[in-house]
């Protein structure tokens, strides 16, 4: 999350950047603990983000998206690299300094119910943030907690309960309202144009992806592969990887027929990742260089990043590039985000009418 104020101040460069970030986890065996290796979780990557932007991280379960938001939070240890946020290197900042910087940079987990304290009310959870950064005290404390909870369609009332008294959607929202962003997709994207917030948002979920998402980068196995605007990535994917993903995408229209890439294998081991790129033990367009040479990434002159020896010959299939099913997708995602958001504030209202 990124206030106006930080927006302002890094007007004329990118808000976050992240530059040959690598994370590292040692393996170790035996009495002694002796190493005998690493896992390769993210392996010199790098992005940037701008002001009221939102960057989508996306790739298939382990990949290292999940370990790259913990490290740009500074919730991991990096292994080595840079992570600059309003032109400050996080990495070099003091526990103090960091503490307070934490006001500006926030996570919400997919999982809301983990993240909340079944312990505490809601009222309490708002607060103690407020309290730790010395935001507000007393009344002020109690007002603006309120006004929190206002921000993401929920009541005053609501800051009594407890998290187990709500459902998972009022969860969530609950969660939105302790850091000031959102994952439920319309409110973050509300939240996004009256905050002017920027976003890294790590997902599988590609049809969520292409609704919210400005630039997108795709990983595989701790590495970037693809790294585009969203338009171009959905309309013209150059990597094979990120075609594949793609292809998965389900129609919600029975008459349109995809051709689905099916890649042959698993992930291998990121203990143990292939030589040269690590994508040629499953790509069909694998040739002898690729299983020597780690590809570098290229651009192709218009900011779109491709991490493949051979991209230039590897045309987009036709069912990605004609864009025909990008109409249907997002009216009936929206349909579908503007019923559960009705179902929500129906539910509110009819709540409130009781308490009264």
């Amino acid at each position: 999350m990124i206030p106006p104020a930080a927006a302002a101040v890094n007007k004329n460069g990118p808000l976050l950047r992240v530059e040959r970030l690598v994370k590292h986890f040692p393996v170790r065996r035996g009495l002694f603990g002796r190493r005998i290796g690493s896992i390769k979780a993210v392996d010199d990557i790098s992005f940037d983000v701008a002001a009221g932007e939102t960057l989508a991280v996306v790739g298939e379960s382990g990949c290292g998206k999940s370990t790259t938001g913990r490290l740009v939070l500074r919730l991991l240890t990096a292994t080595s690299g840079n992570v600059w946020f309003e032109g400050r290197d996080i990495f070099a900042l003091h526990e103090n300094e960091m503490r307070a910087l934490r006001r500006e940079m926030q996570i919400i987990f997919q999982d809301p119910y983990s993240s909340l304290n079944p312990r505490m009310t809601v009222r309490d959870m708002l607060a103690e943030p407020l309290a730790l950064h010395g935001l507000a005290t007393g009344r002020a404390r109690d007002e603006r907690v309120h006004e929190l909870l206002s921000l993401v369609g929920l009541s005053p009332y609501h800051a009594r309960r407890y998290p187990h008294e709500f459902s998972g959607g009022q969860r969530q929202r609950i969660g939105i309202a302790r850091s000031i962003q959102a994952q439920v997709i319309n409110l973050l994207q509300d939240l996004q144009r009256r905050f002017n917030l920027s976003y890294v948002f790590i997902a599988h979920d590609l049809a969520v992806v292409k609704h919210i998402a400005d630039r997108v980068a795709v990983m595989y196995l701790g590495k970037i592969v693809e790294y585009a605007d969203k338009r171009k990535l959905f309309a013209e994917p150059r990597h094979p990887y990120t075609q594949a993903l793609l292809s998965a995408i389900p129609i919600p229209d029975p008459t349109i027929k995809r051709q689905r890439m099916i890649l042959q294998g698993d992930v291998p081991s990121p203990l143990n990742p292939p030589s040269g790129c690590r994508f040629q033990t499953r790509c069909p367009h694998a040739r002898e260089r690729c299983r020597t040479e780690e590809p570098l990434a290229e651009s192709d002159g218009a900011g779109h990043k491709i991490a493949c020896h051979f991209w230039r010959e590897i045309a987009p299939p036709p069912k990605l590039a004609s864009g025909s099913t990008e109409r249907p997708e997002d009216e009936r995602l929206s349909r579908l985000q503007s019923f559960f958001i009705r179902r929500e504030e129906k539910a509110a209202a009819s709540a409130t009418a009781t308490s009264n």
